[in-house]
């Protein structure tokens, strides 16, 4: 699947593949947060767009555009406040491609939260339509002061098959109609409560290694491979800059 972006002047946008890394997972004991699996794939399951150059930005809490305050060498230029009730738009000047049939979601880095403002998520039929997009944020209180540092992600994204979620066909069963999954499921869970009674006693095996590896290795509770493509990390290709 290609995903173009194309310029709309010299100066295309700064984009890297999204890393795995938080400020606040690093700032945990250990870095203890970077043993959850899913949140390490989810952070760098796409791409982030950076901010070009520094923005300070706050609402004074009107429902007004020019109730959003947007100072630094950005104003204007990279964000402005645009559609009112307390929302933060940045440009993009450039157009996103996907190929037919293929959506583009678009929101703020995953498990990357921010004092005062929060991102709104979008998605866009990126196939079709010849017009840029925005990505806007929104204030969850007045009066807080916001800052986007040159080099900060201001923008999420990644491309889903469009009608996908159509596709699917939820359904509540009880899990002992399917006596496999019910026993497997007994049996990591009887693995997880000897393990968390064990952690805290010195010399026991829970105790030495300090955390259950299973999912992480995408082994089951018998320790086999459950899958043959599970992932710890994801290798997403950067934006290939165009040719001269």
């Amino acid at each position: 699947m290609r995903l173009t972006c194309y310029s709309l002047g010299d100066h295309a946008p700064q984009i890297r593949v999204a890393p795995a890394s938080r400020d606040w997972m690093e700032a945990t004991p250990q870095g203890f947060a970077y043993r959850c699996l899913p949140l390490n794939i989810a952070n760098a399951h796409g791409w982030e767009l950076l901010c070009p150059s520094r923005i300070e930005a706050i609402w004074t809490g009107g429902p007004e555009p020019s109730a959003v305050r947007v100072t630094g060498p950005g104003a204007g230029q990279v964000a402005v406040g645009h559609f009112g009730s307390g929302i933060l738009t940045f440009h993009i000047h450039a157009l996103f491609v996907t190929e037919p049939g293929w959506n583009l979601w678009v929101g703020g880095s995953p498990n990357d939260p921010r004092h005062g403002i929060a991102p709104l998520t979008g998605i866009i039929e990126a196939d079709w339509s010849a017009a840029t997009f925005t990505m806007n944020w929104r204030f969850t209180a007045p009066g807080v002061p916001v800052v986007f540092e040159a080099g900060e992600p201001f923008a999420f994204l990644f491309p889903v098959p469009r009608g996908m979620v159509e596709t699917v066909e939820p359904e509540i069963r009880r899990l002992a109609d399917e006596p496999d999954l019910a026993a497997a499921f007994a049996a990591w869970s009887e693995g997880r409560s000897r393990f968390l009674a064990e952690l805290p006693v010195a010399g026991t095996a829970a105790n030495r290694v300090g955390w259950q590896k299973t999912y992480f290795q995408g082994r089951n509770a018998e320790g086999e491979k459950a899958v043959p493509d599970h992932q710890t990390r994801l290798r997403l290709k950067p934006f290939t800059p165009p040719q001269k």
